[in-house]
């Protein structure tokens, strides 16, 4: 019995040496950290897919029932293209209203205008008769009684187109106030139209023909045209290293396989609270992210909104 007790104490040391030779050889291929690694020529950060002029929301500036849509989801636009109208019945009515005041006023100003004229004329005709007697009673040509009658008439004419050219002055006020409440009313209108903010795409529409909105009521989301961008939060533990122009490559969260390259062009200036993947709003979490802004070179591939997986090449930037 002592006799197998001491063969098996034997293979056990043997075993043992033999496992304590094999870690040092494990020991011996892992690398010193002297050159660098992967993770230490990259940073690697989750983002989004959008415009580079960021999504903009449709919305009308006022409330009102919807009248027409003539767009829907995925129509390219051109910048101030009707996409759909609210009920303005009551704007546009005002608004000719407005009008007709305005068009009146003018006639008005034109014909004070023409009555300005007028007695500009027999004022100035009085003046010439005053200097004209003036000269003839020097010469003993005119009684005094003519003299002081041209000389009333003429400053009678003077007080005239005085009083006539204030009224002109008086009508041109109207007409501005009447022009304020026109465009006043265009305003109105205009504010029943829901238009194109930028040449783009309708990325959604979510109203139809009688559907009521409330002023400032989101009703679709808007994409400008122009390149795609990748919009990432970076760990603030890297985040002194992204710098503009370095390179990056984009591809599916998750996966090796490249959708698009590009250049960051954009670095925050400020830590912040991370927004684009918080996994719950009540997150206590106190990191911080830097938001880099990355401007693509071939998006064929990505659809706005997508969530991506970006690898940034920290040993490329300027």
């Amino acid at each position: 019995m002592k006799k197998i007790i001491s063969i098996l104490s034997l293979i056990s040391v043997i075993l043992l040496n033999g496992c304590s030779d094999n870690n040092k050889e494990v020991i011996k291929t892992i690398p010193s950290g002297k050159k660098s690694s992967p993770l230490n020529d990259h940073v690697i950060a989750l983002g989004e897919i959008q415009p580079e002029k960021k999504i903009v929301a449709l919305f009308a500036q006022t409330a009102g029932s919807v009248q027409y849509v003539y767009h829907e989801m995925g129509d390219t636009v051109r910048k101030g293209e009707l996409i759909a109208s609210l009920n303005s019945i009551i704007e546009e009515a005002q608004l000719k209203q407005a009008q007709s005041k305005l068009a009146t006023q003018v006639a008005v100003i034109k014909t004070n205008k023409a009555q300005l004229a007028s007695i500009t004329v027999k004022s100035e005709n009085f003046t010439l008769n005053y200097n004209r007697n003036a000269d003839l009673f020097t010469a003993g040509a005119v009684t005094r009684q003519a003299l002081d009658d041209s000389r009333f008439a003429a400053e009678s004419g003077s007080k005239d187109v005085s009083a006539a050219s204030a009224i002109v002055n008086q009508s041109a006020a109207r007409l501005a106030e009447l022009e304020a409440d026109v465009a006043y009313a265009k305003t109105l209108v205009a504010q029943k139209s829901i238009r194109a903010p930028y040449d783009g795409v309708i990325l959604s529409l979510d109203i139809r023909t009688g559907n009521y909105i409330n002023a400032n009521q989101s009703v679709g989301d808007f994409a400008p045209a122009g390149n795609l961008t990748a919009i990432i939060e970076v760990d603030e533990l890297y985040a002194r290293k992204i710098k503009n122009g370095m390179t990056a490559v984009i591809r599916p969260q998750g996966e090796s396989d490249t959708l698009a390259t590009g250049k960051v062009y954009l670095v925050s200036s400020y830590l912040k609270k991370k927004s684009l993947f918080s996994d719950n709003a009540a997150n206590m979490e106190d990191r911080r992210v830097r938001e880099v802004r990355v401007l693509l070179d071939r998006d064929n591939y990505l659809l706005i909104g997508s969530r991506i997986e970006c690898v940034i090449n920290i040993k490329g930037g300027k």
